[in-house]
């Protein structure tokens, strides 16, 4: 079955985008910017890429935009683009952990919409208050937990939501990197070091890189609640100041039980995200090295292998499918997904309204969850393995 999405922006003209961060040297502004454009529904229009204003401005020439939007910082960008009659209409946050809140405060104080990376403060006290923030000025918040926007994730998380796995028992899952195997930071490289810094990373090291990661993902397709965890984060590189590896006992909300493991020194991994989830009537596993695969094992029959837009996608996945069957469809094209439906949400404010059902985005409340995973987990570790009940 061959499933292409569209990138018709549906006679819309495209959204106005501004973005903090992501200037020379950085990789997640990149990112950000090739998925606000795969299904053309933004324009890069603004910018305060980096919080030295020689390097902001000449990382927007490169990236051809006007003198006259090029910002020397956050705040000077938020006050001039909220007083243009073409100002930005929402803003992507690509900073390192500790600038999320104070840039998302700005721009939702001016009336901008937030599409903003994860996680999504260094606090808790940080995440409670811009989600009040959201709230008060009913701007769209998304955090972008791009393997939500996979089409097999979402295949899972529909016949998991239809009953096909019956009531959930166990949930399994993993991100395993071995990047910082070694004391890369101490090098210079630049994403090694915001990192493994306490003040711009916040309390959380390997555990709020990817191990939110890992624990939305779960959340998301399972559609259950953590009722409480037992955390051991360890750091095996000598002088680290955060944890390099996170090892977690789940109970969840209902009865099931599950296990997160996140590592970025477990050597021979490279993006090792993988889910399991089984329940009384079967088990899904998906891996995000092989995204367009999902397995099926109803009890007592064989495995299935479902594929991306073949025999068996449900109307969940084949609507941020964009290409036939067949052909690899993966980690950008996750976050595209993200920008698309934070592009039908912001239209769909702007008339007014609600975005249609179907929609799903990480919001700035699963942003707090993140937050809060991050918090709960730093406190069982550090009172040796408490369990700790999640608020």
């Amino acid at each position: 079955m061959a499933i292409e999405a569209s990138n018709d922006t549906g006679g819309h003209r495209r959204i106005r985008l501004g973005m903090v961060g992501g200037g020379q040297g950085a990789f997640i502004g990149a990112v950000h910017r090739i998925a606000a454009r795969i299904d053309d529904q933004f324009e890069l229009v603004a910018g305060a890429l980096a919080s030295d204003p020689v390097r902001a401005k000449a990382s927007a020439k490169e990236l051809g935009i006007a003198d006259g939007r090029a910002y020397g910082s956050f705040e000077e960008m938020a006050r001039a683009e909220a007083a243009r009659a073409d100002g930005i209409e929402a803003v992507s946050i690509v900073t390192p952990n500790h600038m999320h809140s104070p840039v998302a405060k700005a721009f939702l104080d001016a009336g901008i919409h937030v599409i903003c990376d994860k996680p999504l403060t260094t606090t808790v006290a940080e995440a409670e208050e811009l989600v009040a923030l959201v709230r008060k000025t009913g701007r769209i918040f998304v955090v972008t937990h791009n393997y939500t926007g996979y089409p097999m994730v979402r295949q899972a998380r529909a016949m998991i939501a239809n009953g096909e796995l019956g009531e959930i028992r166990l949930v399994k899952v993993e991100y395993l990197q071995d990047w910082l195997t070694e004391p890369l930071e101490t090098t210079g490289q630049k994403q090694a070091a915001w990192r493994t810094d306490p003040a711009r990373s916040g309390a959380g090291g390997c555990i709020g890189d990817i191990g939110t990661h890992a624990y939305n993902l779960a959340c998301f397709v399972t559609g259950l609640a953590l009722d409480e965890l037992l955390a051991q984060l360890s750091t095996f590189v000598e002088g680290r100041r955060l944890d390099d590896d996170v090892q977690i006992l789940l109970r969840w909300k209902g009865g099931a039980k599950g296990m997160l493991w996140a590592s970025q020194v477990a050597v021979g991994n490279e993006n090792g995200l993988t889910l399991r989830v089984y329940g009384s009537k079967g088990g899904l596993e998906w891996a995000q090295e092989n995204p367009n695969h999902l397995w099926f094992t109803p009890y007592g029959r064989p495995k299935q292998l479902l594929t991306r837009g073949g025999a068996g996608t449900l109307a969940d996945a084949a609507r941020v499918s964009r290409i036939p069957s067949g052909h690899p469809e993966g980690y950008l094209e996750g976050f595209a997904t993200i920008y698309s439906e934070a592009a039908r949400a912001i239209r769909a404010a702007q008339a007014g309204q609600k975005p249609d059902p179907e929609v799903i985005f990480p919001t700035v409340e699963d942003g707090l969850a993140g937050v809060q995973f991050i918090d709960a987990a730093v406190k069982s570790a550090t009172s040796k393995g408490a369990w700790i009940r999640m608020t």
